[in-house]
């Protein structure tokens, strides 16, 4: 099967090559790319078979890709980098996932089920996953020293990553830290009140107070958030859309 690997992280990329090399399947990898923009243009050209999917990417997620496609012939399997969050909605569906970092058993399953899925009965099955992957979560809970906080989302401003660390703030003040990388947070908060404007911030697009074209979000609270340059474009259609 000819495939493409849609994948925002490198090193994954590269470890799922490998990995394709060491099971021995009959999968070609024909290209890779990390954003919805490369991608809808790489599928159109190379007319994949399979597509490793990951389910965020940095202009977006894998469910805008999929709308914005025009080839659509493919089958999937998707890459995620939290357990729970991909259990409840794949176990709605017959489409397999793989959870980072990837295991070698776990990809050469996964190849034999999507070689056997009829495309039409996965086309049928997306719809089951992007409606569970997107129904709005209210609740964050939050695992902390001593204890389990549970964070209201809509009270939460936004996140900050510093060395292997996330804090939360809230708009009451309270602020959390937790011992986790942004990332494992990401797909939890990938609904249409939150984007990740920086690698080191995810912003609750509610309590901004206005954008300065320089690249700065401002915050109700005076908080400024910078917006890095290759998350501008992605970040401007979700603000101007939600105001």
């Amino acid at each position: 099967m000819k495939s493409l690997i849609i994948e925002d992280e490198e090193y994954i990329r590269k470890g799922l090559v490998n990995l394709l090399d060491k099971v021995g399947s009959n999968v070609q990898v024909i290209g890779e790319c990390g954003s919805i923009k490369e991608a809808v243009i790489l599928t159109k050209a190379c007319k994949p078979e399979l597509i490793f999917l990951d389910i965020n990417l940095i202009d977006g997620t894998a469910f805008d890709f999929l709308e914005q496609s025009t080839y659509k012939d493919f089958k999937i399997i998707f890459i995620t980098a939290f357990e729970e969050y991909a259990l409840k909605a794949f176990r709605l569906g017959a489409i397999d996932y793989l959870l980072k970092p990837i295991d070698i058993e776990e990809l050469r399953t996964a190849l034999q089920k999507v070689e056997k899925l009829p495309l039409q009965q996965q086309k049928q099955q997306l719809n089951i996953v992007k409606q569970a992957l997107a129904h709005k979560k209210d609740k964050l809970i939050l695992s902390l020293e001593d204890s389990f906080q549970v964070v209201h989302l809509d009270q939460l401003m936004f996140c900050e990553s510093d060395k292997g660390y996330t804090t939360f703030y809230c708009s009451d003040g309270k602020k959390y830290m937790v011992s986790k990388i942004l990332k494992e947070f990401e797909e939890q908060l990938s609904n249409t009140e939150f984007i990740r404007p920086h690698q080191s911030f995810i912003v609750n697009l509610n309590f901004i107070d206005k954008y300065d074209k320089s690249g700065v979000i401002y915050l109700e609270n005076g908080k400024k958030i910078p917006v890095s340059l290759r998350k501008r474009e992605s970040f401007l259609a979700a603000f101007l859309n939600k105001k």
